[in-house]
């Protein structure tokens, strides 16, 4: 990566970050998800009474690596385990897709897209700084994110049981490999996307539907009929990281300038 393609990165995200306004809203959704969504499974958790019939019966269907014997402290990491990760899939690709979306379409509304074609680097340089920059926002708010939520969760499970809630392997894997991966792919779709659309609104109205097999997953955990194991995960994490590596390698071969100046 040479000093050209770093000053777009640089630039990308700068716009986004300088614009207070936008940049709260980009971190808001992404905090609600991971503060508020698990203090309030954690609040219904601990005043549901463990003699309660459906309470029992759902604990009856997990896994017995996961029934030790203590509800409260079950039912936590079933949340902390099973459902805060598939968020995590979600996030980045929302955190993203307004940066992405608006990579070249929004060159083209400023009027600054000639002159980065003129700048010192060929087309699939710069299709790939976009791509870039928008992946390090996204990776950037995902770890934000996982911070803030391991600590209230932790900090409100030890208020509530006197212990902690023990990450599990699934957590490394979402995070170096499955997210990145899911990310990366959203990303190229949307800056292929913002190449062809008219303008920055057309192009997040077509992201939108990229984060459809992200929320079916959600649904999926939240109804139990869908409980991601490590393999699983593992398996996911590489299938996405080649389809994202196939996929970027395509975007940039296909990308002419024609695209570009329609």
């Amino acid at each position: 990566m040479n000093q050209s393609m770093t000053a777009i990165i640089k630039k990308d995200i700068k716009g986004i970050t300088s614009n207070k306004r936008m940049f709260i809203t980009l971190l808001i959704v992404p905090l609600v998800l991971t503060i508020v969504v698990p203090s309030v499974f954690t609040l219904v958790f601990h005043f549901m009474p463990e003699e309660d019939t459906d309470l029992q019966k759902m604990l009856e269907l997990l896994p017995l690596s996961m029934q030790n014997g203590n509800s409260r402290q079950t039912l936590a990491e079933l949340m902390l385990n099973y459902i805060m990760p598939v968020f995590f899939l979600l996030i980045p690709i929302m955190a993203s897709s307004v940066m992405a979306a608006a990579s070249f379409v929004g060159e083209k509304e400023k009027r600054t897209l000639e002159t980065l074609l003129y700048c010192p680097l060929s087309l699939k340089q710069i299709f790939r700084s976009k791509v870039m920059a928008s992946f390090l926002l996204s990776m950037f708010v995902s770890a934000v994110s996982f911070t803030a939520m391991f600590v209230v969760i932790e900090a409100e499970t030890y208020l509530f049981t006197n212990r902690f809630v023990i990450p599990d392997l699934k957590w490394l894997l979402i995070m170096l490999l499955v997210s990145p991966a899911i990310s990366l792919i959203a990303i190229t779709l949307i800056v292929r996307i913002s190449a062809k659309a008219q303008s920055v609104e057309d192009a997040e109205q077509s992201s939108v539907f990229l984060v459809l097999p992200v929320i079916l997953l959600i649904v999926g955990q939240f109804t139990g009929v869908l409980l991601i194991s490590s393999w699983l995960l593992l398996g996911i994490g590489v299938l996405c990281g080649l389809l994202a590596a196939l996929l970027l390698k395509k975007c940039m071969e296909h990308f002419q300038y024609e695209t570009l100046l329609k």
